[in-house]
């Protein structure tokens, strides 16, 4: 979920951690407690040589107990060592009666990595409560330094802080500082902050007399970070301010307040839920009264915009799982016109939350929302599944957004499936699987009905050994439709059936290879043949049903692989650095064709494959076809990657498709310095010789802070946005959001 984190509330924590666990060591150190004749110096030792590992123990030069006090009195370099860490002072007094405990003399407490430093530190054993003195603490897991004249811990999880600091930076003079005269916090409540200010080489930029805040180290309701500042063309001066409402345990909601200059105010809400790990959602919506006016044609399609229009969009994803396979998914997506996608691509809720990855389940927008998008699909699906087969009904709403109306697009209401895997047949040598589907497609123009296919297919798999394997298969399709409208009723059927043959080898051989830690390279070498066939027959099936075409075909295809067998320490790894493949497909079917004036092609394309993984700074993927009958390529597919040890890093993906597309993407990233990278990403149509973006940035990054400066220019539009982060604290804007960018995505973090 999502938290609004107040950093500098949450190092108080730690002074209650360390107390506490200084507690659990002086208790149970009684029978431990031991004198040693020779005094630990430890004053210039290294803090990581000093942590000893094993019983709790504690050493000094000095040490006596008061039986008729029952206290014990250790000074002179006082040193308590306990698993994961130490107490280090001058003087410690701890009475076992009272539980009160005194620390003094450049006390330093270090537990797995979080450390308190004060002159001097007093604490109760049965109360939990205490105080330090001019202290300093530092929290590693969120880095975050605070530093107090007084730290209070109050009660078990309440702190009083008198003239603190807090900040991320290790240098002594932090580039940038939250201050407060007062601060009083309780730890998953609530807080007051008075005399409050952030600076930036200690100069006062912002100041808060007086502050009541959510002090919760979980999900907390708050102001987030903006999700993009910026200047363009199009919508002017953009800020957008999420505010996050951590409603309960299981539910959260996140309000977006956009300001465009040239557009209006745009709203939006996104609620979350979820109340247990079979059910989950997000459920999204916004608005715009968008006072830009408009007027023109793109891509076929035109609008004349003079006044205000009235912009929205809703998005919504629902998964509750009922048993093991068996869900239910619903998918709703819809906008309001043709052009909200193209209007609000450098920024927008779809893009910032766009994952292929289905296991985040609260950023899982399947749809990239830029100006590219073409359709968008509303599907809602009941799922089972069974070991063996599977069971799925989906209903799926399309919007088409390249077209004006939307009457001629299909929609399937609803589409079933049915499907069993490769198994074997009542126990015989005999591999059955099975497709089957029913639909209904429907639109308001052009044709639509109904569809039942079936289509079950027979193998018998067989193999010679470790040399050879041999599948011959024989599939039947049987597929009746009704079909209404598009000018006649169309109510037939059809009967076909495919024969197949797969037979495949492999031969391999493992080369001893001494290559840094490559000890051994296996080369695989796996040739295949399939044919198939299916008959010629006459099909007048509606537009809403696929033709299936007449096969008579022989398919062969030759891949070799290269691994590497490497020794890690004691383990080994194997690593695929090499695969290529080489396919082509010989039709009989125009061999046989009596058409003398037909142009026969016998000879598919020859298709390429390669996978290159020579080191961990470079990666090759490619995929080609060469179109042996008119000697030309038809398509290139090329992304290379680059990357080195200093930070620098390429990536280029090349796009070609015959008298049809040739684009180039292309990301550069150059570390000029330890702290300055210069970035660079460019979109160029090659085939219409155009510039779809190109975008310049300037990263400058310090220890606990960075500033990135962009500049990118579209084809409709240009801008400009400055970034800026606080270490452990956020970004203030975000970088337009691209994939597969230098320049990353932005996005809200999901736990």
């Amino acid at each position: 979920m999502k938290s609004s984190v107040k950093h500098y509330f949450c190092l108080a924590v730690v002074l209650g951690c360390l107390l506490m666990t200084f507690a659990c060591v002086s208790w149970g150190a009684d029978s431990l407690i031991k004198e040693d004749d020779d005094a630990v110096k430890t004053k210039n030792t290294p803090l990581a040589d000093r942590q000893i590992q094993g019983p709790i123990d504690i050493k000094a030069d000095r040490l006596e107990y008061d039986h008729e006090k029952d206290t014990y009195y250790a000074s002179g370099n006082v040193v308590i060592n306990f698993t994961d860490g130490f107490l280090f002072a001058e003087n410690v007094v701890v009475n076992k009666t009272t539980g009160d405990t005194e620390a003094s003399g450049h006390v330093y407490i270090s537990d797995q990595g979080d450390t308190l430093e004060g002159d001097k530190v007093r604490f109760n054993l049965n109360t939990k409560t205490g105080l330090t003195l001019n202290g300093k603490a530092f929290l590693a897991e969120n880095h975050v330094y605070l530093t107090g004249a007084t730290i209070e811990k109050k009660g078990p999880q309440t702190y009083f802080l008198k003239d603190a600091t807090v900040t991320t930076c290790d240098s002594h003079k932090s580039p940038w500082k939250f201050t407060a005269r007062e601060l009083d916090v309780t730890v998953e409540g609530y807080g007051t902050l008075k005399g409050g200010t952030f600076q930036v080489n200690d100069w006062p930029i912002v100041y808060a007399p007086y502050m009541v805040f959510p002090a919760k180290t979980k999900r907390q309701t708050g102001l987030l970070p903006p999700t993009g500042v910026s200047y363009s063309d199009t919508n002017g001066f953009d800020m957008e301010v999420p505010f996050f409402w951590a409603i309960s345990e299981d539910m959260d909601a996140t309000f977006y307040q956009r300001v465009m200059s040239k557009r209006g105010w745009k709203e939006g809400v996104e609620f979350r839920y979820y109340p247990s790990r079979d059910t989950f959602g997000t459920w999204y919506g916004d608005f715009l009264s968008d006072g830009k006016e408009v007027t023109g044609a793109e891509d076929g399609l035109y609008r004349d915009w003079t006044g205000t229009h009235n912009r929205w969009s809703y998005f919504g994803n629902h998964q509750t799982t009922f048993s093991s396979g068996f869900y239910l998914r619903m998918d709703l997506a819809k906008v309001s016109d043709h052009w909200y996608f193209r209007d609000f691509s450098n920024n927008n809720y779809y893009l910032q939350n766009y994952s292929k990855d289905e296991s985040m389940k609260f950023q899982h927008v399947s749809f990239l929302g830029d100006q590219s998008l073409a359709a968008l699909d509303s599907t809602a699906r009941i799922v089972k599944d069974w070991s063996l087969y599977n069971l799925t009904i989906l209903t799926r709403y399309t919007d088409n957004l390249s077209t004006a109306s939307n009457d001629a697009t299909l929609q399937y209401y609803p589409q079933i499936t049915f499907t069993g895997i490769r198994q074997p047949l009542f126990g015989t040598p005999l591999n059955f699987d099975l497709a089957s589907s029913y639909l209904y497609a429907y639109r308001n123009e052009g044709q639509k009905g109904h569809v039942v296919e079936v289509a079950p297919t027979l193998s018998l798999p067989v193999s010679f050994g470790d040399y050879l394997q041999l599948t011959p298969s024989v599939g039947f399709t049987e597929t009746a439709w009704e079909a209404k409208g598009g000018g006649e009723d169309n109510n037939h059927g059809r009967s076909l059936y495919t024969l197949g043959l797969y037979t495949a080898t492999e031969v391999e051989r493992i080369f001893p290879v001494r290559i840094g830690s490559i000890e051994k390279i296996k080369h695989a070498i796996r040739p295949e043949i399939t044919y198939a066939y299916r008959p010629n027959v006459t099909q007048n099936v509606p537009d809403f049903v696929p033709v299936l075409s007449e096969m008579n075909a022989l398919t062969y295809a030759l891949s070799n692989y290269l691994t590497a067998k490497i020794k890690q320490g004691g383990d080994y790894r194997y690593i695929e650095f090499l695969r290529f493949k080489v396919s082509q497909t010989y039709n009989i079917t125009e061999v046989r064709d009596p058409d003398p004036q037909k142009d026969r092609r016998r000879f598919s394309g020859v298709d390429v494959e390669a996978d290159v993984l020579p080191g961990q700074y470079v990666s090759l993927r490619s995929e080609m076809t060469y179109d042996p009958n008119n000697g030309a390529w038809k398509r290139f597919n090329h992304d290379i990657s680059l990357k080195d040890d200093r930070g620098d890093s390429a990536s280029i993906g090349y796009r070609y498709t015959q008298d049809q597309l040739k684009s180039l993407n292309l990301n550069l990233k150059t570390r000029v310095s330890r702290k300055i990278d210069l970035l660079y990403l460019l979109r160029k149509n090659l085939y219409e010789d155009k510039t779809l973006e190109q975008a310049f940035g300037l990263d400058y990054k310090q220890q606990c802070w960075s500033a990135l400066l962009s500049y990118s220019e579209l084809d409709n539009d240009r801008r400009i946005m400055v970034t800026f982060t606080l270490l452990g604290i956020g970004k203030i804007g975000q970088v337009e959001a691209k994939p597969a960018s230098v320049f990353g995505r932005s996005g809200n973090e999901s736990n």
